[in-house]
């Protein structure tokens, strides 16, 4: 009797045909075959997932146990400022912030089992979709900072007769000891801010005249540029003259330095570059403007030497170049308001005349034109701040006036009047805090624009003690 043959059947968990008369060699592959084909869609209960991060499930914790009542998505705070903006106060979303209820939303309990460190409340306008959190009753926020209070009256006021209202002349400058020089016709005055004494530094006589005046950056030595052209160079702690430079064919109106570089602009459209180390009057002469050069400034880095003419042009020298390496055409009036950040590396500041009443940045590294603002007035000088960010300009022409801004949204923080003439004159405290203003009025004052923490404190110490009238004759 033959033996019966065997029939394998198909499981009832596979999903193949398999043909009865196969091997345990194939049907082993063909299930391997099938379990590949099935992967996705059963899983043995057997098998561990594993992921990149573990994100524990709380929808089986039992909240009761660690007294946390379990929160309702309707009732987060998100929901309920959503429906407020969405469909205003009367929706009953967010109800009057009371000490009965201000637990039960504005602190709603955590719900954070492990816990690292504690969280960082973010301000609730973060997550109001559509309107500031302002409009949202009930809502909390940190409080503004307060502006900085700038005096709008000067402490100090001096006479100043014969001050000239040219806009093309730079009559007062401070030094790094704390003097003053003032050009009043064709004499030179030195005011010691620490003493209050006046000191007349030199008379030109009838023949000529004080166009500009500039210390350098250390030490006691002025340098006074003539209405005939000529550069002389003082010791003011002496009063004594040192020596006297030519090269100029018209009046110099701008003076600058660098060290122991001394730059001087002039009517006859020149720049001239003069070593106080050598003997000749100057080393190198820069030729580009078509007009007066009446602005000069030498960046913080002593590497650039920006300046403005007549021409409505601005032009960045460097040390190495008798051409300019920058030559900017955007301003509609003459340039004379230039200053360099001392806070930003190549910020360079230009303000322009009349028929322009614009301030202007660039950056010089990237020679681009970052922004420009209309002033309303003619732009007669600028200075930055030494301390803060910030920047005044002094204006003429309607205004007379001088402002000070907040940089880069610029902003104005203060609006100072007083002058009753065109405010052409400007320049900086050693310390930063103070500034000095000159006009057409004859009179200096002197503004508290930038005080210290201390300094602020005895505010009206200082106006009550040193606010008068003094000539500085």
């Amino acid at each position: 009797m033959d033996n019966p043959t065997v029939q394998r059947l198909p499981s009832k968990s596979s999903e193949l045909n398999l043909a009865p008369n196969m091997s345990d060699e194939e049907l082993a592959r063909s299930r391997n075959i099938e379990r590949l084909i099935n992967v996705n869609h059963r899983r043995a209960p057997s098998r561990t997932i594993y992921f990149d991060r573990f994100i524990p499930s709380r929808t089986g914790s039992n909240f009761a146990l660690l007294h946390l009542p379990p929160e309702r998505p309707e009732d987060s705070v998100y929901s309920r400022l959503l429906r407020s903006v969405l469909f205003g106060p009367e929706s009953g979303a967010v109800s009057p912030t009371t000490p009965e209820n201000r637990s039960d939303w504005m602190n709603p309990p955590s719900r954070n089992i492990f816990r690292y460190q504690t969280e960082t409340r973010r301000p609730f306008h973060s997550v109001s979709p559509l309107e500031s959190y302002d409009a949202v009753a009930g809502v909390n926020h940190c409080p503004v900072k307060a502006p900085r209070k700038i005096p709008k009256s000067p402490y100090k006021v001096l006479d100043a007769p014969a001050l000239q209202d040219d806009f093309y002349l730079n009559l007062v400058d401070w030094s790094s000891h704390n003097v003053l020089a003032v050009g009043l016709g064709n004499c030179v005055y030195l005011w010691n801010a620490c003493s209050s004494k006046v000191t007349k530094l030199c008379d030109l006589g009838i023949d000529d005249s004080v166009c500009s005046v500039g210390w350098a950056q250390r030490g006691t030595h002025l340098a006074v540029g003539t209405s005939n052209g000529k550069v002389q160079l003082w010791d003011a702690s002496r009063c004594k003259k040192v020596r006297t430079m030519e090269g100029h064919r018209l009046r110099v109106g701008a003076l600058a330095w660098s060290s122991t570089l001394l730059s001087s602009g002039g009517r006859d459209k020149s720049i001239f570059l003069r070593d106080m180390r050598t003997q000749e009057d100057f080393v190198s002469k820069l030729s580009g403007h078509k007009s007066e050069v009446c602005g000069l400034k030498w960046s913080y880095d002593n590497r650039e030497l920006a300046s403005g003419g007549n021409d409505n042009r601005l032009f960045v020298w460097n040390q190495n170049s008798n051409q300019p390496v920058l030559r900017y055409s955007e301003h509609t009036a003459a340039v004379k308001a230039i200053a360099w950040s001392p806070h930003v590396h190549g910020l360079l500041a230009s303000g322009g005349g009349t028929a322009d009443r614009c301030i202007r940045f660039w950056n010089t590294t990237t020679n681009s034109h970052l922004s420009c603002i209309d002033t309303g007035s003619q732009v007669c000088n600028l200075v930055w701040s030494k301390n803060v960010n910030e920047l005044v300009s002094t204006h003429g022409y309607s205004q007379n006036q001088i402002i000070v801004w907040r940089y880069p949204a610029m902003s104005k923080l203060a609006t100072l009047t007083g002058h009753t003439f065109r405010v052409l004159y400007l320049a900086i405290s050693p310390d930063g805090q103070t500034i000095v203003t000159g006009a057409g009025d004859e009179t200096l004052r002197f503004w508290n624009v930038f005080p210290s923490a201390k300094s602020q404190s005895r505010d009206s110490e200082i106006g009550a003690s040193f606010f008068g009238r003094t000539t500085i004759r």
